[in-house]
């Protein structure tokens, strides 16, 4: 039998053993993802001086230019032939650099002018993302190839983002109580330079470790997974191929999607610290708390999105939630605006706060989980129209969109802080209260609108449960029919 042939498509049932290994590298993520969202753009503004609003633009140049290699890194890993597979040589391939990268990045040269730290910061910021994608596009990919399953990709992808959260939450929380701690110099930890570069070095190893576990523990997996067809590949012909596949309808209209909604996540993300310093004014152990309770809502969200997947579909389902999760989470702002929440030295504001943090992350983590999930089932839906299965590129396009939008958002977060003329350096309680008020009144506006248009524009997503057995139904006959002696292209005509 030729190897060129499609292979019949399997809904395999995944093992503990391998969810938890392929889960497991999603750590490096979760590191990466919160030191971006969380530190970055406050360390640089507020601990090494610079202006938060070219901060944020100069963040958000390093994510835009590094997402245009995300594409390249998944059509790379779609047509690589090698004994590994296609998507461990770079899984291997990236656990060091991205150490290393992570490192430099919390380490800026002393005594350097503004212009060449914005610099540095940028060459870092590409740096990191850059490698970070060489193990996350092929990772990712991996949903889609271990198994075609409705259910079982969701299940699956609940142990991702179980993974990625509990990664990214315990190194914040570690981050904060022992790393940012205050000490007498530094009386609030988040100012404290040493702290962060500590906190570089420790992250880096774990998102080694992390790495390495997860292309290590999936190895086994290899001959399982799909090869590409022996083919003489070219640019112009690769080009074609990415536009003819990114041309799928649905795939379109979830990548409209994620665009607002990765904005809104960005965005959110980047401006969480300000909120938690100045508009609640925390502690540093009070805001190492909330790991706890975004560390429950991710278990509970990995106990609950496999079951919502099994009893309801995954487009209104999502639809439902994208919107509910930001209305818990800016329930408390919109009510302080109203003058309708208490007071922050109320013994009641930190226990209300963290209670809602739970309730508004869970249901975040569970709508995007079923988000993951929606684009995964995209790739049967093009494999049924172009032949071609490509795993890599979907998920490197929705990186893209990611990196390119969140850099957006932490840029917003940064023209936020820098049109309210927020102060650099300003300790909780003296930030004039109407600066504080100026940070909510802009932020639930915008996060309102970007969430909404996220949630209309899932809309034009069509594949249900129904109509994506019936794809699996139509490609496993067609990969009988290759096993016939049938043309590839037959594929297309059983559509």
């Amino acid at each position: 039998m030729s190897t060129d042939a499609p292979a019949p498509s399997t809904a395999r049932r995944l093992n503990f053993p391998t969810r938890f290994f392929y889960g497991f590298g999603s750590v490096a993520f979760g590191v990466k993802d919160n030191g971006f969202s969380y530190f970055l753009a406050f360390f640089y503004a507020q601990v090494m001086g610079l202006p938060a609003g070219t901060v944020g633009l100069a963040i958000a140049g390093a994510l835009i230019l590094d997402a245009f290699i995300d594409p390249i890194i998944g059509q790379l890993s779609d047509n690589t032939r090698s004994k590994w597979g296609r998507r461990h040589p770079f899984m291997y391939a990236a656990a060091i650099p991205v150490a290393v990268s992570y490192l430099l990045l919390w380490n800026p040269p002393k005594g350097w002018e503004d212009g060449a730290l914005i610099a540095y910061l940028m060459s870092t910021a590409i740096l990191i993302r850059s490698f970070i994608s060489c193990y996350e596009i092929p990772s990712a990919a991996l949903a889609a190839e271990l198994t075609t399953e409705y259910d079982e990709r969701t299940r699956l992808l609940s142990y991702r983002y179980l993974f990625a959260w509990m990664g990214g939450l315990a190194m914040y929380g570690l981050a904060l109580a022992v790393f940012l701690r205050p000490t007498e110099q530094y009386p609030v930890g988040q100012l404290n330079p040493e702290g962060y570069a500590n906190y570089g070095l420790f992250a880096g190893g774990l998102m080694l470790l992390a790495i390495l576990v997860s292309a290590i523990g999936t190895h086994r997996q290899i001959p399982h997974l799909r090869e590409p067809p022996s083919e003489h590949l070219t640019f112009g012909r690769l080009a074609r191929e990415m536009v003819g596949t990114l041309s799928n309808r649905n795939f379109l209209m979830i990548l409209a999607s994620s665009f607002f909604l990765y904005a809104g996540i960005g965005l959110g993300f980047a401006i969480n610290l300000y909120f938690s310093t100045y508009f609640w004014e925390f502690t540093s152990a009070e805001i190492a708390a909330f790991t706890f309770s975004s560390l429950t809502a991710a278990i509970l969200a990995f106990l609950v999105a496999p079951q919502v997947a099994k009893r309801f579909d995954k487009k209104p389902a999502a639809m439902i939630l994208i919107p509910a999760a930001l209305l818990v989470a800016i329930g408390p702002i919109v009510l302080r605006l109203l003058g309708a929440f208490p007071a922050n030295d109320s013994p009641l504001i930190f226990g209300v706060i963290f209670a809602t943090n739970i309730f508004a992350v869970g249901i975040g983590i569970v709508a995007n989980i079923l988000f993951s999930s929606m684009i995964a089932d995209v790739v049967e839906d093009s494999e049924l129209q172009t032949g071609r299965r490509q795993e890599g590129l979907f998920f490197a396009a929705v990186a893209f969109i990611n990196k390119s939008v969140s850099g957006l958002g932490i840029f917003a977060s940064g023209l936020i802080v820098a049109a309210i003329n927020f102060p650099t350096g300003a300790r909780p309680g003296e930030v004039p209260e109407a600066t504080v008020r100026a940070l909510g009144l802009v932020y639930v506006p915008t996060q309102v609108a970007l969430y909404g248009v996220a949630t209309i524009l899932l809309l034009g997503y069509g594949i249900t449960r129904k109509s994506h057995m019936e794809t699996l139904r139509k490609l496993a006959a067609a990969a009988d029919l290759a096993q016939e002696g049938e043309p590839a292209s037959s594929i297309g005509r059983l559509s």
